[in-house]
């Protein structure tokens, strides 16, 4: 029972420190609360990154410069007005949904937010959208957070999309640790992220570090920084 006791301490002082470092650091406005009400409304999953995930974006953004940022997986918009509104004026945002629903979903989100100017939803799969981003390159930084099983064919994408300095960022690649143990892969989704996680260490143009901070600190981003070619 004590020992009971102890774990509800702690974690109650994990939640308290979490929340105070959001009111601290990540508030959010009425356009991110509402966008929150969207995904409920839309039928999307509670899935999108939290304020300080968000926040955190918005710092590695500053960190490279960023003037062209690209996203992968749109969901509602959520993660994608933290994106938007670490550009400047003339900064680009180029987010890819492969619903046409949530796309519109996305863009009332954007609109609200007053980042509409900088921000545009492409539709389609993003296996088909990538290949057409070529020309636009490269990415400033990239943000994933779709399909699972697609991860490691996403980051050979983005690191083709990128420059030498360019961050590229993934959700979800702790997952209550299956995606940090072979050993403990139990779906396509997990695989995916496992060898995403995989591919981020051994390639010879990533430095990247996994961080666990959502879910209680049982999931989080990897973060990986491309390097000029040997």
């Amino acid at each position: 029972m004590q020992q009971e006791t102890e774990l509800q301490q702690q974690a109650r002082i994990r939640h308290e420190v979490e929340e105070n470092l959001v009111q601290l650091f990540a508030p959010e406005d009425e356009a991110l609360r509402t966008t929150i009400t969207a995904t409920k409304e839309a039928g999307l999953p509670a899935i999108h990154i939290n304020p300080l995930q968000g926040k955190l974006l918005q710092v590695l953004a500053a960190a490279c410069n960023a003037q062209k940022i690209l996203e992968i997986g749109s969901l509602a918009g959520y993660s994608g007005i933290w994106l938007a509104r670490a550009l400047p004026p003339t900064g680009r945002l180029i987010t890819l949904e492969v619903s046409p629903a949530h796309a519109e979903v996305v863009q009332r989100s954007f609109e609200q937010a007053g980042v509409a100017d900088r921000a545009e939803v492409r539709v389609g799969s993003a296996h088909e959208s990538l290949p057409q981003l070529v020309d636009q390159a490269p990415f400033d930084l990239v943000f994933i957070d779709a399909d699972k099983p697609s991860y490691p064919h996403y980051l050979d994408w983005a690191i083709r999309l990128s420059r030498p300095g360019s961050i590229i960022v993934a959700d979800n690649c702790i997952r209550a640790g299956q995606a940090l143990s072979e050993s403990a892969l139990d779906d396509q989704g997990a695989a995916g992220l496992y060898q995403y996680n995989l591919q981020t260490l051994k390639h010879p143009r990533l430095r990247a570090i996994a961080l666990a901070m959502d879910e209680d600190y049982t999931d989080g981003f990897n973060i990986a920084v491309v390097l000029p070619e040997a």
